[in-house]
C-alpha cells in the first residue's frame, strides 16, 4: 500500500479518504467559497498538497456531474499533476471556465483524482512494416 503525505490549507473541508471496492478515484473538494460569473476562468483552490510516492504522477479530472451542477468546463481537459510540485505552498487548483453564474461553497465535490505511475523510459525504432492486423487506417472500425 502506497503512503501519501497529505497537508491541508482549510480545517473546513472534508478529509480524504480512499473507499476500497467504490472506485479508485478520489474526490476533490473545494476549499472556499467562490463565485464565477458566466466567462469567468479561475483556479479552484482544493486546499490540499501532496507528496506522492516516488514515480507517481496525479491525474485531476472534473467529476461526472461537475457540469450538469456547476456549468464548469476545466479547461485543461486533464491535469497532470507530477511529483515535483510537493511544497508547503504547492495547493492543488482545477482550472475552470463557467459557462453560467455559479456559487461554490466549501466542501462543494468538483472533481477526482488518482496517482498513476509515470511512464517508464522508452525509445522508438523506425521499421516500415508493423503487423499484419490492419484496420484500413480509419477508427475502430476500420470502415471509411
Amino acid at each position: 500500500m502506497e503512503k501519501i503525505l497529505i497537508k491541508y490549507f482549510s480545517e473546513e473541508i472534508e478529509k480524504l479518504t480512499y473507499i476500497e471496492g467504490k472506485s479508485d478515484w478520489i474526490d476533490l473538494r473545494v476549499s472556499e467559497e467562490v463565485e464565477l460569473k458566466k466567462g469567468d476562468f479561475k483556479l479552484i483552490p482544493l486546499g490540499v498538497a501532496m507528496k506522492l510516492p516516488d514515480g507517481y504522477e496525479a491525474h485531476l479530472v472534473p467529476r461526472s456531474s461537475t457540469f450538469k451542477n456547476f456549468g464548469l468546463i476545466q479547461t485543461n481537459s486533464m491535469g497532470v499533476i507530477d511529483g515535483s510540485y510537493c511544497g508547503d505552498n504547492d495547493m492543488w487548483r482545477m482550472p475552470v471556465l463557467a459557462t453560467r453564474d455559479v456559487v461554490l461553497h466549501v466542501n462543494d465535490r468538483i472533481c477526482q483524482f488518482r496517482i498513476v505511475q509515470n511512464q517508464p523510459q522508452i525509445v522508438f525504432e523506425q521499421t516500415e512494416h508493423l503487423s499484419d492486423q490492419d484496420r484500413g487506417g480509419f477508427g475502430s472500425t476500420g470502415i471509411k
